[in-house]
Protein backbone atom coordinates (compact mmCIF):
# COMPACT_ATOMS: atom_id res chain seq x y z
CA UNK A 1 0.00 0.00 0.00
CA UNK A 2 1.72 3.30 -1.03
CA UNK A 3 1.57 6.37 0.59
CA UNK A 4 2.00 10.30 -0.31
CA UNK A 5 2.84 13.23 1.13
CA UNK A 6 3.78 15.24 4.17
CA UNK A 7 1.17 16.65 6.41
CA UNK A 8 0.96 19.28 9.30
CA UNK A 9 -1.79 19.48 12.32
CA UNK A 10 -2.56 23.37 12.29
CA UNK A 11 -3.90 24.29 15.64
CA UNK A 12 -6.33 27.42 16.63
CA UNK A 13 -7.55 29.86 18.74
CA UNK A 14 -11.00 30.75 18.63
CA UNK A 15 -10.76 30.54 14.48
CA UNK A 16 -7.75 31.78 14.45
CA UNK A 17 -4.21 30.00 13.41
CA UNK A 18 -1.56 29.61 15.71
CA UNK A 19 1.67 30.89 15.29
CA UNK A 20 2.95 26.92 15.96
CA UNK A 21 1.06 25.66 12.91
CA UNK A 22 3.67 27.79 10.76
CA UNK A 23 6.47 26.79 12.65
CA UNK A 24 5.37 23.10 12.10
CA UNK A 25 5.24 24.34 8.03
CA UNK A 26 8.65 25.34 8.27
CA UNK A 27 9.61 21.60 9.25
CA UNK A 28 6.93 19.84 7.09
CA UNK A 29 8.15 21.52 3.73
CA UNK A 30 12.13 20.78 3.96
CA UNK A 31 10.83 17.12 4.43
CA UNK A 32 8.17 17.18 1.64
CA UNK A 33 11.04 18.80 -0.35
CA UNK A 34 13.38 16.05 0.38
CA UNK A 35 10.76 13.57 -0.62
CA UNK A 36 9.06 15.30 -3.91
CA UNK A 37 6.28 15.44 -2.42
CA UNK A 38 3.62 17.75 -1.56
CA UNK A 39 2.84 19.87 1.80
CA UNK A 40 -0.35 19.61 3.26
CA UNK A 41 -1.76 21.71 6.42
CA UNK A 42 -5.48 20.17 8.13
CA UNK A 43 -6.71 22.43 9.95
CA UNK A 44 -9.86 21.41 12.12
CA UNK A 45 -12.46 23.92 13.98
CA UNK A 46 -15.01 26.75 13.70
CA UNK A 47 -15.42 29.85 12.75
CA UNK A 48 -12.40 30.05 10.45
CA UNK A 49 -11.72 32.29 7.78
CA UNK A 50 -10.45 30.96 4.26
CA UNK A 51 -8.61 34.00 4.51
CA UNK A 52 -6.42 32.75 7.65
CA UNK A 53 -6.75 29.37 6.10
CA UNK A 54 -4.51 30.92 3.46
CA UNK A 55 -1.91 31.72 5.61
CA UNK A 56 -1.02 28.35 5.75
CA UNK A 57 -0.33 28.49 2.05
CA UNK A 58 1.86 31.45 2.06
CA UNK A 59 3.97 29.65 4.82
CA UNK A 60 4.84 27.03 2.98
CA UNK A 61 1.75 24.17 2.20
CA UNK A 62 0.95 23.52 -1.03
CA UNK A 63 -2.79 22.07 0.03
CA UNK A 64 -5.12 22.78 2.74
CA UNK A 65 -7.75 20.92 3.67
CA UNK A 66 -10.16 22.97 5.99
CA UNK A 67 -13.31 21.30 8.36
CA UNK A 68 -15.13 23.81 9.31
CA UNK A 69 -18.10 23.05 11.54
CA UNK A 70 -19.48 24.08 14.94
CA UNK A 71 -19.07 20.84 16.37
CA UNK A 72 -15.35 20.84 16.11
CA UNK A 73 -15.60 24.48 17.81
CA UNK A 74 -13.72 23.18 21.15
CA UNK A 75 -11.28 20.49 20.96
CA UNK A 76 -12.34 17.33 22.28
CA UNK A 77 -9.53 14.11 21.11
CA UNK A 78 -12.04 11.54 20.45
CA UNK A 79 -14.13 14.02 17.79
CA UNK A 80 -10.54 15.54 16.36
CA UNK A 81 -8.80 12.00 15.90
CA UNK A 82 -12.13 10.56 14.27
CA UNK A 83 -11.93 13.39 11.59
CA UNK A 84 -8.04 12.82 10.80
CA UNK A 85 -8.44 9.38 10.89
CA UNK A 86 -10.90 9.06 8.33
CA UNK A 87 -8.48 11.68 6.43
CA UNK A 88 -5.60 9.17 6.45
CA UNK A 89 -7.73 6.55 5.56
CA UNK A 90 -8.83 8.39 2.86
CA UNK A 91 -5.73 10.36 1.45
CA UNK A 92 -2.85 7.97 3.48
CA UNK A 93 0.35 10.03 3.82
CA UNK A 94 3.48 9.28 4.44
CA UNK A 95 4.36 11.70 7.44
CA UNK A 96 2.13 13.78 9.88
CA UNK A 97 3.19 16.00 12.05
CA UNK A 98 2.01 17.94 15.23
CA UNK A 99 3.08 20.49 17.64
CA UNK A 100 3.82 19.21 20.88
CA UNK A 101 1.49 21.12 22.60
CA UNK A 102 -1.30 20.15 24.92
CA UNK A 103 -3.74 19.38 22.04
CA UNK A 104 -0.87 17.85 19.61
CA UNK A 105 0.05 15.29 23.09
CA UNK A 106 -3.13 14.32 23.64
CA UNK A 107 -4.37 14.15 19.46
CA UNK A 108 -1.37 12.42 18.14
CA UNK A 109 -1.34 9.46 20.83
CA UNK A 110 -4.65 8.49 20.28
CA UNK A 111 -4.62 9.02 16.66
CA UNK A 112 -1.30 6.35 16.07
CA UNK A 113 -3.21 3.67 18.14
CA UNK A 114 -6.31 4.20 15.34
CA UNK A 115 -4.09 3.76 12.35
CA UNK A 116 -1.70 1.62 14.08
CA UNK A 117 1.77 3.78 13.48
CA UNK A 118 4.37 5.04 15.30
CA UNK A 119 5.03 8.18 17.38
CA UNK A 120 7.77 9.73 18.62
CA UNK A 121 7.31 12.74 20.54
CA UNK A 122 8.55 16.40 21.84
CA UNK A 123 11.25 15.70 18.74
CA UNK A 124 13.58 18.86 18.26
CA UNK A 125 15.47 17.90 14.83
CA UNK A 126 13.70 15.76 11.93
CA UNK A 127 15.19 14.93 8.83
CA UNK A 128 14.60 12.39 5.47
CA UNK A 129 16.80 8.75 5.48
CA UNK A 130 17.76 9.21 1.74
CA UNK A 131 17.85 5.25 0.62
CA UNK A 132 14.72 4.64 2.52
CA UNK A 133 12.68 7.66 2.73
CA UNK A 134 12.03 6.79 6.42
CA UNK A 135 11.66 9.63 8.45
CA UNK A 136 14.73 10.28 11.41
CA UNK A 137 12.86 11.65 14.25
CA UNK A 138 15.67 12.97 17.26
CA UNK A 139 14.18 13.92 20.69
CA UNK A 140 15.99 13.71 24.47
CA UNK A 141 15.69 10.78 26.01
CA UNK A 142 17.22 9.59 29.79
CA UNK A 143 16.00 12.62 31.24
CA UNK A 144 17.24 14.98 28.35
CA UNK A 145 21.08 13.78 28.73
CA UNK A 146 21.37 11.96 25.47
CA UNK A 147 19.36 12.41 21.68
CA UNK A 148 17.84 9.33 20.48
CA UNK A 149 17.09 9.58 16.45
CA UNK A 150 13.99 7.18 16.32
CA UNK A 151 12.54 5.38 13.00
CA UNK A 152 9.55 3.65 12.16
CA UNK A 153 10.67 2.03 9.00
CA UNK A 154 7.78 -1.02 9.01
CA UNK A 155 4.39 1.36 9.83
CA UNK A 156 2.97 4.29 8.16
CA UNK A 157 2.34 6.83 8.54
CA UNK A 158 4.97 7.95 10.51
CA UNK A 159 4.25 10.64 13.09
CA UNK A 160 5.71 13.00 15.01
CA UNK A 161 5.10 15.90 17.64
CA UNK A 162 7.44 18.60 17.40
CA UNK A 163 9.00 20.46 19.83
CA UNK A 164 7.67 24.40 19.41
CA UNK A 165 9.56 27.21 19.34
CA UNK A 166 12.66 24.90 18.08
CA UNK A 167 12.34 26.17 14.44
CA UNK A 168 11.57 29.64 12.89
CA UNK A 169 8.27 29.94 10.49
CA UNK A 170 9.14 30.21 6.93
CA UNK A 171 8.83 34.05 5.90
CA UNK A 172 5.23 34.90 4.57
CA UNK A 173 5.19 34.78 0.85
CA UNK A 174 1.96 35.83 -0.66
CA UNK A 175 2.97 35.36 -4.26
CA UNK A 176 2.83 31.08 -3.10
CA UNK A 177 0.01 29.16 -5.00
CA UNK A 178 -1.82 26.73 -3.19
CA UNK A 179 -5.49 25.03 -2.97
CA UNK A 180 -8.14 25.33 -0.01
CA UNK A 181 -10.37 22.00 -0.11
CA UNK A 182 -13.43 22.76 2.00
CA UNK A 183 -14.41 19.46 3.42
CA UNK A 184 -18.04 18.61 5.05
CA UNK A 185 -17.83 16.92 8.71
CA UNK A 186 -19.00 13.58 8.65
CA UNK A 187 -21.60 13.65 11.33
CA UNK A 188 -20.82 9.67 12.17
CA UNK A 189 -17.31 11.02 13.29
CA UNK A 190 -18.76 13.01 16.07
CA UNK A 191 -18.43 10.91 19.56
CA UNK A 192 -21.70 11.89 21.17
CA UNK A 193 -20.33 10.22 24.79
CA UNK A 194 -18.14 13.26 25.37
CA UNK A 195 -19.16 16.83 25.63
CA UNK A 196 -16.93 19.53 26.92
CA UNK A 197 -19.27 21.23 29.91
CA UNK A 198 -16.47 24.40 30.67
CA UNK A 199 -12.48 25.20 31.01
CA UNK A 200 -10.27 25.86 33.80
CA UNK A 201 -7.17 27.06 33.51
CA UNK A 202 -3.40 25.15 35.13
CA UNK A 203 -2.15 27.90 37.26
CA UNK A 204 1.10 26.57 36.10
CA UNK A 205 -0.05 27.77 32.63
CA UNK A 206 0.54 31.44 33.47
CA UNK A 207 4.43 31.42 33.04
CA UNK A 208 4.46 30.84 29.50
CA UNK A 209 8.08 31.64 28.87
CA UNK A 210 8.19 30.34 25.42
CA UNK A 211 5.57 33.11 23.96
CA UNK A 212 7.92 35.67 26.16
CA UNK A 213 9.71 37.93 23.64
CA UNK A 214 13.10 38.75 26.96
CA UNK A 215 14.10 35.15 28.28
CA UNK A 216 16.15 35.92 31.48
CA UNK A 217 17.23 32.89 32.49
CA UNK A 218 19.37 31.91 35.84
CA UNK A 219 21.73 28.96 36.72
CA UNK A 220 23.72 27.55 39.51
CA UNK A 221 26.12 30.69 39.79
CA UNK A 222 23.85 32.21 41.30
CA UNK A 223 24.30 30.14 44.28
CA UNK A 224 20.89 30.00 46.20
CA UNK A 225 17.36 30.75 45.54
CA UNK A 226 17.55 33.73 46.87
CA UNK A 227 19.14 35.41 44.49
CA UNK A 228 16.49 34.69 41.81
CA UNK A 229 14.73 37.78 43.08
CA UNK A 230 17.72 40.12 41.02
CA UNK A 231 16.81 38.32 37.94
CA UNK A 232 12.95 38.93 38.54
CA UNK A 233 14.15 42.92 39.35
CA UNK A 234 15.53 42.30 35.56
CA UNK A 235 12.99 41.11 34.35
CA UNK A 236 10.29 43.60 35.58
CA UNK A 237 12.57 46.28 34.28
CA UNK A 238 12.42 44.55 30.86
CA UNK A 239 9.02 42.94 30.51
CA UNK A 240 10.67 39.73 30.54
CA UNK A 241 10.21 36.76 31.69
CA UNK A 242 12.31 34.46 34.58
CA UNK A 243 13.69 31.05 32.78
CA UNK A 244 16.56 28.50 34.45
CA UNK A 245 18.79 25.79 33.94
CA UNK A 246 17.91 22.55 34.72
CA UNK A 247 20.36 22.14 37.68
CA UNK A 248 18.25 24.71 39.83
CA UNK A 249 15.12 23.31 39.10
CA UNK A 250 16.03 20.31 40.24
CA UNK A 251 17.81 22.28 43.49
CA UNK A 252 14.13 23.46 43.81
CA UNK A 253 15.18 26.85 43.56
CA UNK A 254 12.50 27.85 40.75
CA UNK A 255 9.85 25.41 39.46
CA UNK A 256 9.65 23.21 36.55
CA UNK A 257 7.36 25.81 34.26
CA UNK A 258 10.58 27.98 34.32
CA UNK A 259 13.20 25.23 32.83
CA UNK A 260 14.86 26.43 29.49
CA UNK A 261 16.31 23.00 27.54
CA UNK A 262 15.58 19.58 26.57
CA UNK A 263 13.86 18.20 29.61
CA UNK A 264 12.34 21.83 29.68
CA UNK A 265 11.30 24.13 27.24
CA UNK A 266 12.38 25.36 23.85
CA UNK A 267 12.02 29.55 23.56
CA UNK A 268 13.00 31.21 20.56
CA UNK A 269 12.94 34.89 22.04
CA UNK A 270 14.27 37.96 20.55
CA UNK A 271 16.18 38.59 23.61
CA UNK A 272 17.39 35.86 25.79
CA UNK A 273 20.04 36.94 29.15
CA UNK A 274 21.66 34.11 30.47
CA UNK A 275 22.92 34.62 34.21
CA UNK A 276 25.48 32.30 36.06
CA UNK A 277 24.74 29.69 33.72
CA UNK A 278 27.97 27.63 32.22
CA UNK A 279 26.06 26.57 28.73
CA UNK A 280 25.63 23.12 28.90
CA UNK A 281 24.61 21.29 25.83
CA UNK A 282 21.00 19.77 26.88
CA UNK A 283 20.56 23.97 28.03
CA UNK A 284 21.71 25.26 24.77
CA UNK A 285 19.17 23.34 22.68
CA UNK A 286 16.46 25.34 24.26
CA UNK A 287 17.75 28.12 23.47
CA UNK A 288 20.23 29.31 20.79
CA UNK A 289 18.24 29.98 18.32
CA UNK A 290 16.78 32.98 19.76
CA UNK A 291 17.93 36.55 17.82
CA UNK A 292 20.20 37.88 20.42
CA UNK A 293 21.79 36.19 23.75
CA UNK A 294 23.89 37.92 25.97
CA UNK A 295 25.64 36.14 28.40
CA UNK A 296 27.21 36.97 32.00
CA UNK A 297 29.18 34.44 33.62
CA UNK A 298 32.74 34.78 35.39
CA UNK A 299 34.73 31.84 33.94
CA UNK A 300 35.63 33.06 30.11
CA UNK A 301 36.46 29.27 29.28
CA UNK A 302 32.22 28.52 29.74
CA UNK A 303 30.43 26.73 26.77
CA UNK A 304 27.60 29.54 26.95
CA UNK A 305 29.96 32.26 25.17
CA UNK A 306 30.26 29.97 22.33
CA UNK A 307 26.44 30.73 21.08
CA UNK A 308 26.46 34.39 22.40
CA UNK A 309 26.41 37.59 20.48
CA UNK A 310 27.28 39.27 24.01
CA UNK A 311 29.54 38.75 26.44
CA UNK A 312 30.16 39.81 30.11
CA UNK A 313 32.65 37.97 31.26
CA UNK A 314 32.51 39.16 35.46
CA UNK A 315 30.91 38.58 38.77
CA UNK A 316 27.24 38.19 38.63
CA UNK A 317 26.59 39.77 41.79
CA UNK A 318 28.48 42.45 40.90
CA UNK A 319 27.02 43.18 37.41
CA UNK A 320 23.22 42.34 38.09
CA UNK A 321 23.05 45.31 41.02
CA UNK A 322 24.36 47.86 38.93
CA UNK A 323 22.36 47.11 35.76
CA UNK A 324 19.25 47.27 37.79
CA UNK A 325 20.70 50.74 39.43
CA UNK A 326 20.89 52.09 35.76
CA UNK A 327 17.52 50.79 34.43
CA UNK A 328 15.75 52.26 37.54
CA UNK A 329 17.32 55.78 36.95
CA UNK A 330 16.64 55.22 33.38
CA UNK A 331 12.88 53.99 34.02
CA UNK A 332 12.08 56.83 36.66
CA UNK A 333 14.05 59.63 34.13
CA UNK A 334 11.48 58.92 31.60
CA UNK A 335 8.68 59.25 33.87
CA UNK A 336 9.45 62.42 34.64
Amino acid sequence: MNYYGVWTIAETDRGKVKEVSFELLSRGRELADKLGEELVSIIIGYHIEENDAYELIYRGADKVYLINDPRLEYFIVENYSNVVEDLVNRYRPEIILAAATTRGRTLMPYLSVRVNAGLTADCTELDIEGDTRNLLQTRPAIGGNILATIKTPKHRPQMATVRPKSTKPLPKDKKRIGEIINLTLNPELIDGRVERIGYRKNEQECINIQDADIVISGGRGLKKAENFNLLRELAKHLSGVVGASRDVVDRGWISYPHQVGLSGKTVLPKLYIAIGISGAIQHLAGMKTAENIIAINNDPEAPIFKVADFGIVGDLFEVLPKLNEQLTREIKKNEI
